[in-house]
């Protein structure tokens, strides 16, 4: 019996008809026409449509960051043209030291905000006081009238322009508002910031950012050397009014190198010509009408192109290698009509492999239903599982509240409660000067409370934002008040070494007061049940900064836990006798101060507790007038 491959091998070499493949060839020609062309502009406006989304996202963070650093900004002018201070300053008889003490005050407010400059001019345009006053090119003596944002807020409206500064020579968004006394306007409080650092943040690889005005010209951009260039050529008139202003001071306003290239789906197509070659950008824009800015995103269209390139390369590859699978197709049927045995034989075979493959694709499709299933029930229990744990966050934020008011009220309530007694107990007496005393007493600690309710309540405020001048040697006194009833059964002796007064500080009275009273309860519930206990409070400057120590002799804070002690709901005191948060809420305010607060070991044993603070500034408001404004913001 003959082996049929061997039988067969002579068809085998046999090769494929001219005519086949001339078919084939033509076939193939004919797929690329039909498919591969029209799709490769098919796949073109995909790749660019999805640049167009790649657009809009860069276009809304811009737009979102410029609105919101400028929303920062614009209500500060008119809350300092309300300051007493400022109005001082623009009349026109002002003494120098309302002059001083208005530059001053300009200056650490324009350092706390982060603002470029803030100046107060009078109602000829002359600047009388500046954040700048100590720089080297001050503007103090200059005359800004020509300003639109000068003139806007003299006339009583809300001032705003944008411009290249003629003395600082940087760019900035200008704010002005009116300095009034009843219905008289005395002059206009500026303030200026700086754009530099939202520029940075927009240098990408694949589009470019640019600021425009309503002329054209670029105002803000991601490529430096694109400031005050122009989209078209600029008429004269046009030219004038910008001069008028001094908006851009000089500088020439020439049209940058970008020429039309076409439309793509309403938006317009740039095309930059530069020395190292070409590029076409795509053009996406909004406005921003309260700024006077329109903000226009550039982006690359050559990694799109590019996409569709490739993609319609790889069709007609596909297409190339279906037409060689159609020629291997065709000559195996070919060879295929001389061995109809072997062709029913592979038909068995085939037909056995479609009927596995059947059976391996239901056995697929169930588990993929049951995978379906269980990733729906995992979902569902996802979406309960985040339900609930909203539920605890908004319950563990109120237990935090209620904790952080229930240790803080708990030490003026216990004095209140005693002084409370002893003016019954003289009362009953008949000494009513004691007892008025004891009320007298009860009525400051009562105010206390509400300052520490103030206190609390201002705790998400921007730090430094309400800071006076505190004497130390006051602050005592009254702390002093608030823990004499911790003393009483005790034989901890305490001890104030606070050198001469006045000794002033940086911060708020109540709040200092509320640190010093839990350092010194702390200090002596560690000297509960301790023979000659003592506590020393001691106090002097430094330079610059003034040094508050309170000391006791008492077991000392271990090294393990110097880290940790002024971390939230940390303690080391039994069950019931504390929360934690002394510490913390102490940590914090003296932070908010300016200052700093740390543990160290005593000579002899101990714990020491150092506050840190900082001499407050000539000009700082004294620490009534500071907790006031607290209280009212």
């Amino acid at each position: 019996m003959v082996d049929l491959p061997t039988r067969l091998a002579p068809a085998a070499l046999r090769p494929l008809r001219l005519p086949r493949w001339g078919a084939l060839l033509l076939l193939a020609v004919l797929l690329a026409a039909v498919v591969v062309v029209p799709g490769r502009e098919r796949l073109v406006r995909l790749a660019l449509e999805e640049a167009e989304s790649r657009a809009q996202n860069t276009l809304r963070l811009a737009v979102a960051g410029l609105r919101g650093e400028l929303a920062r900004f614009e209500r500060l002018p008119q809350l300092l043209a309300q300051q007493a201070r400022i109005a001082e300053a623009v009349e026109l008889a002002a003494p120098a030291r309302s002059i001083d003490v208005a530059n001053r005050y300009l200056h650490d407010v324009n350092r706390l905000m982060g603002s470029s400059d803030i100046y107060v001019m009078r109602p000829d345009g002359r600047t009388v006081a500046a954040s700048n006053f100590n720089q080297p090119a001050p503007f103090n003596g200059q005359n800004f009238g020509y300003r639109p944002y000068f003139t806007e807020a003299l006339a009583g409206g809300e001032g705003r322009f944008f411009a290249l500064g003629t003395t600082s020579r940087k760019r900035g968004y200008y704010f002005g508002a009116p300095i009034r006394r009843e219905s008289e306007i005395l002059g206009v409080v500026a303030l200026k910031i700086d754009v530099d650092a939202l520029e940075d943040s927009w240098r990408a690889a694949d589009y470019e950012i640019i600021v425009t005005d309503p002329q054209g010209i670029v105002f803000m951009a991601s490529r430096r050397a694109w400031h005050f260039g122009t989209l078209a050529p600029l008429p004269e008139a046009m030219l004038s009014e910008v001069a008028a202003t001094r908006r851009y001071d000089g500088n020439p306003l020439t049209p940058l190198p970008l020429t039309p290239a076409g439309q793509f789906q309403g938006h317009e197509l740039l095309r930059l010509t530069e020395a190292e070659g070409s590029r076409e950008f795509m053009v996406l824009s909004e406005q921003m009408p309260l700024a006077g800015w329109t903000v226009n995103v550039l982006m690359d269209t050559a990694s799109a192109r590019a996409q569709a390139w490739t993609s319609t390369l790889t069709a007609l590859l596909a297409v190339a290698l279906a037409t060689l699978g159609l020629a291997v197709y065709l000559q195996r049927r070919g060879r295929m009509r001389e061995r109809l045995e072997m062709q029913r034989e592979a038909q068995a075979q085939l037909e056995q492999r479609v009927a596995e493959r059947t059976r391996e694709l239901d056995e697929l499709n169930t588990r993929l239903r049951g995978e379906v299933a269980e990733r729906r029930a995992t979902e569902a229990e996802l979406r309960r599982t985040h339900s609930r744990l909203i539920q605890s966050g908004k319950l563990a934020a109120l237990g935090q509240m209620s904790a952080a008011l229930s240790h803080e009220f708990n030490q003026p309530l216990g004095a209140l409660r005693n002084f409370a007694d002893n003016a019954l107990a003289y009362i009953d007496r008949g000494r009513v000067p004691e007892a008025r005393e004891n009320i007298g007493r009860i009525l400051g600690l009562a105010e206390r409370m509400s300052g520490i309710s103030r206190t609390l309540r201002n705790f998400a405020r921007k730090p430094n934002s309400h800071l006076g001048a505190v004497d130390v040697h006051q602050v005592w006194a009254d702390a002093r008040e608030v823990i004499d009833w911790r003393l009483r059964g005790t034989e901890v002796v305490l001890e104030a070494d606070l050198g001469p007064a006045p000794l002033r500080v940086q911060g708020g009275a109540v709040r200092l007061q509320q640190v010093l009273v839990n350092l010194v309860s702390n200090a002596i519930d560690s000297l509960e049940g301790r023979e000659g206990g003592r506590v020393l409070i001691a106090a002097g400057a430094e330079g610059e900064r003034v040094r508050i120590t309170v000391t006791d002799n008492g077991p000392g804070v271990a090294p393990g836990l110097a880290e940790r002690i002024f971390d939230p709901f940390f303690t080391t005191k039994g069950v019931g006798r504390g929360l934690g948060l002394g510490l913390s809420i102490s940590y914090n305010i003296v932070k908010d101060f300016g200052g700093d607060l740390r543990v160290t070991g005593a000579a002899g044993g101990g714990a020491c507790f150092e506050i840190t603070l900082p001499v407050p500034a000539a000009g700082i408001l004294s620490a009534e007038d500071s907790d006031e404004d607290m209280g009212e913001a």
